[in-house]
């Protein structure tokens, strides 16, 4: 069809003078902690960067995040719900000497950019209120135009190669074979787009993930986060290595890794909350992204290597959550009424 046609339905119970559910109450909560992070650690990037076209990529990963911040503020004051506690000036030293190079941050950029787009796409098609709907339409698009600004530069500057590229089909195939299946014996067959994009995306998220994990580890105060960062760094390194080699196998190009992109200061930036936070969130945005993986996988290989992952980053993501706990960092999401408490007074 040429054009969505309008409708003339608009329930009431939609507009913006209804009572919030717990899908927009739990979406704009957890989009205001992550852009609460994400604000001071921009604000560092800024304290340390001579690339001017960077430099803008920063400005505008700080206004949105900002416009982001300043949205829900409104939408919580006029719901009377306490607004979350965040991060503070506290968690944040701008005076801190440099910790990474400016091209990392167009790398980390993409790397947040994405895992707040995975957040706007899940929260669409389930928020009902117009003006609460309307404003995740707002994020997803400013997200996916800021996402192709930073591509822009990365590519334009030389900083990324492209994708990897593979014939196009002479001719509409269909699997004929239960080989296609096969990943640990027999014929094996090469591997298909999506497999491919998605190996090539992990990989990218995942050497993101550790450049930020050595900084991290090497600045962190408490050994117990120290700890767990370094962890979480071998746990990275055994990923990139396996899908890196899975991609070789078919002689496919990957990401680089990043890790020459992290200084030597030991000078933190950034609080340890602000660290176990971060490898917190971000490897669950991990599980999303295997998770997506496997959806789309054919190859019983490839899915045991997604499996496998996911098991050491469930563990991982607990224990981090444990350290936040223990340390009154962690803010209760918001949740449904305990009516078995309720019944016992």
């Amino acid at each position: 069809m040429d054009k969505i046609k309008p409708i003339k339905i608009s329930p009431g119970k939609l507009s913006p003078d209804s009572k919030i559910t717990a899908v927009e109450m739990g979406k704009l909560w957890a989009t205001y902690m992550g852009n609460s992070m994400s604000k001071g650690i921009l604000e560092y990037y800024l304290q340390h960067i001579g690339d001017e076209d960077i430099k803008v990529l920063l400005e505008n990963g700080l206004t949105l995040s900002t416009e982001i911040l300043n949205r829900i503020e409104g939408f919580f004051k006029k719901e009377k719900f306490p607004i979350p506690k965040g991060f503070t000036e506290e968690d944040y030293n701008l005076n801190a000497p440099r910790l990474f190079q400016d091209e990392f941050y167009a790398h980390y950029l993409k790397y947040a950019a994405k895992a707040g787009l995975s957040i706007y796409a899940i929260a669409l098609p389930l928020v009902m209120r117009e003006d609460i709907r309307e404003f995740f339409v707002f994020c997803h698009d400013r997200t996916t135009m800021f996402l192709g600004q930073i591509n822009n530069v990365l590519m334009g500057k030389g900083l990324i190669i492209r994708p990897p590229e593979i014939p196009i089909p002479e001719q509409v195939e269909f699997v004929t074979k239960q080989n296609f299946l096969n990943g640990f014996f027999g014929d094996i067959r090469p591997l298909h787009a999506l497999e491919i994009i998605h190996l090539y995306d992990n990989i990218e998220n995942n050497a993101t993930s550790k450049a930020l994990l050595l900084g991290f580890s090497q600045t962190a105060k408490s050994e117990r986060v120290k700890d767990f960062l370094i962890r979480g760094k071998d746990i990275t390194d055994r990923t990139l290595e396996k899908m890196q080699l899975t991609l070789q196998h078919d002689n496919l190009p990957s990401p680089s890794l990043l890790d020459h992109l992290v200084t030597d200061s030991k000078i933190a930036p950034f609080s340890d909350k602000v660290y176990v936070f971060h490898k917190v969130d971000m490897f669950c945005m991990k599980i999303r992204s295997f998770g997506n993986a496997i959806a789309v996988n054919g190859r019983r290989d490839i899915g045991l290597m997604y499996s496998r992952f996911l098991m050491s980053i469930g563990i991982y993501v607990e224990d981090g959550a444990n350290i936040l706990i223990d340390n009154g960092w962690m803010e209760q999401i918001p949740k449904a009424i305990d009516r078995n408490h309720l019944s016992k007074n």
